[in-house]
């Protein structure tokens, strides 16, 4: 069978795309050690997902650097090291040329931040924050070689624009809402990412030439980028992009397998089909691992910023209302969301191989058909819906009862374990997170699965639980913006710890040179 042309464009692109090693930049081992370290436990902290961890390192380390000022070439070479010591990116492949480049950029983000600062009653964000944001994704896009995820992220759009239609709405909109779904859904772009593919989308690629133009623009420009982000469809956009990416997921992993091979291994229906099932099966095998570190990084971001909530606020309360600590509404306060976690964690199943008999057909169907019907097309309009006034109430109502009922249960098994009305409080704010952490785990265990239908259980699941994911999700939003470890970290323990790495590997160095003397 012949690949279609989109499959073989992205074959194409793929055999040019081949990572070349380079003369990396030397980084000592003891020092990399050491940080790799410092970043698990500063990242257990923030719960991210994986794929914008290292843009989100970049961000904080350019904060800590621009703390006082300077300029890229001061910022650029302890930044790449940085990011070299703690294994974000393979040593082997940045070169110090990429050095010269990145500090350029950064002296480039810098001047427009100046100048946008002369605009800032008309731009209605916070200037620097912004420009944190895309600095970080600029320098991330850069600096990473492996363009694979990009390539398929293209690659799905194409293919969604057949099956996404917005009635009345223009196609521009609705393209920009496929990209921003794709990139959101597929390749797990967090808010600076997007907010940087929009710049890029709308201005280009800063440059000098260019910088003029864009700074005049910006405030117009800035407020369409809002709209986008916040546009009424855009959940219902990634939900349906959500259910397709199974497949492309296995299939970038052939592709980075195989590389300049994929070609020769797509016309080999056999072995394409052999890689198909491996590959599924070596990524279910993964999804344990995933869950099991999804668990601990909640479970370890739950506990410290619990223990902070339980001693500062529950047992000062105890202690002024009771005269004296109520150890056991504490100790339940504390060891009871993690617990629950861990327990549902144990019921999360990964794929089997009807999963995987589904996706090779999907696949099959991506790389040989001109146009592949992944699923039933999406056609939504902007306009509400018109709903019978009678359902539209029912509807209302029926969440409001199961917000009702999901938390009335609750409240109603901590008055009869005898909480007061803080520890009650704390309890169900700790509840709601931990429900959303599931939550999460919950769909990084699902990543590969290509349902055909909902189980039975799924809509009264949905119905108890969703009323408190959602509350969950608002208060863990709320927390990692008011998480004091993070500032501790950041500006009271991280500048001397990388200070010191620093000073360690010139000594390591230094003493590596009069051992070379000596013959």
């Amino acid at each position: 069978m012949n690949l279609s042309r989109l499959a073989n464009l992205l074959v194409s692109a793929f055999e040019k795309n081949e990572i070349q090693p380079a003369h990396g930049i030397d980084i000592n081992p003891v020092i990399s050690e050491l940080a790799s370290w410092y970043e698990k436990l500063r990242n257990a902290m923030d719960y991210r997902e994986e794929e914008v961890v290292r843009r989100a390192a970049i961000e904080r380390i350019l904060k800590r650097r621009l703390f006082f000022w300077g300029s890229g070439e001061k910022i650029a070479p302890p930044l790449i090291r940085e990011l070299l010591w703690a294994r974000y990116f393979p040593e082997s492949i940045i070169e110090e040329s990429e050095v010269a480049k990145v500090a350029k950029t950064i002296n480039l983000y810098l001047k427009l931040r100046e100048e946008l600062h002369k605009k800032e009653k008309e731009i209605p964000t916070n200037i620097d924050e912004l420009l944190y944001y895309l600095l970080s994704a600029k320098i991330e896009t850069m600096l990473n070689k492996d363009k694979s995820m990009d390539l398929f992220s293209t690659f799905l759009f194409h293919i969604l624009q057949d099956h996404i239609g917005i009635l009345d709405d223009t196609p521009q909109n609705r393209d920009l809402q496929i990209f921003l779904a794709v990139r959101r859904s597929f390749a797990k772009d967090d808010i600076a990412f997007l907010k940087f593919r929009l710049f890029e989308q709308y201005f280009g690629e800063l440059k000098e030439e260019n910088l003029v133009s864009i700074v005049a623009n910006f405030p117009k420009v800035y407020q369409d980028m809002e709209k986008q982000l916040q546009y009424p469809l855009k959940d219902r956009i990634a939900s349906y992009v959500k259910k397709q990416i199974p497949s492309f997921l296995i299939m970038v992993e052939i592709f980075r397998k195989n590389k300049a091979e994929v070609r020769s291994l797509i016309a080999n229906p056999q072995e394409l089909k052999n890689a198909i099932y491996k590959t599924a099966e070596e990524r279910y095998k993964t999804i344990s691992t995933k869950v099991r570190n999804g668990i601990i990084r909640a479970v370890f971001f739950i506990l410290l910023t619990k223990v902070i909530f339980a001693f500062s606020i529950e047992a000062t309360y105890d202690n002024l209302v009771f005269g004296h600590i109520v150890w056991k509404s504490l100790a339940i306060n504390i060891f009871t969301p993690p617990l629950i976690m861990v327990l549902v964690s144990l019921f999360i199943r990964t794929p089997d191989i009807k999963n995987t008999n589904r996706i090779y057909a999907k696949i099959q169907n991506i790389l040989f058909t001109e146009k592949p019907l992944l699923d039933k097309p999406l056609v939504i309009t902007l306009k509400p819906e018109k709903r019978n006034p009678v359902l539209d109430f029912a509807f209302k109502f029926f969440w409001l009862l199961a917000f009702a009922l999901s938390f009335g249960i609750i409240l109603f098994v901590l008055d009869k374990l005898q909480f007061n009305i803080v520890s009650k409080g704390i309890f169900v704010f700790f509840l709601a997170i931990v429900s959303f952490f599931t939550y999460r785990i919950s769909q990084t265990a699902n990543v590969y699965a290509v349902w055909e239908k909902e189980a039975l259980t799924t809509p009264i699941i949905d119905f108890l639980f969703m009323p408190i994911v959602q509350v969950g999700r608002r208060f863990t939003e709320g927390l990692s913006q008011i998480n004091i470890f993070l500032y501790v970290f950041d500006y009271l323990i991280e500048t001397p710890f990388k200070e010191l790495f620093g000073f360690l590997e010139q000594w390591f160095f230094f003493l590596r040179t009069k051992r070379e003397e000596l013959g």
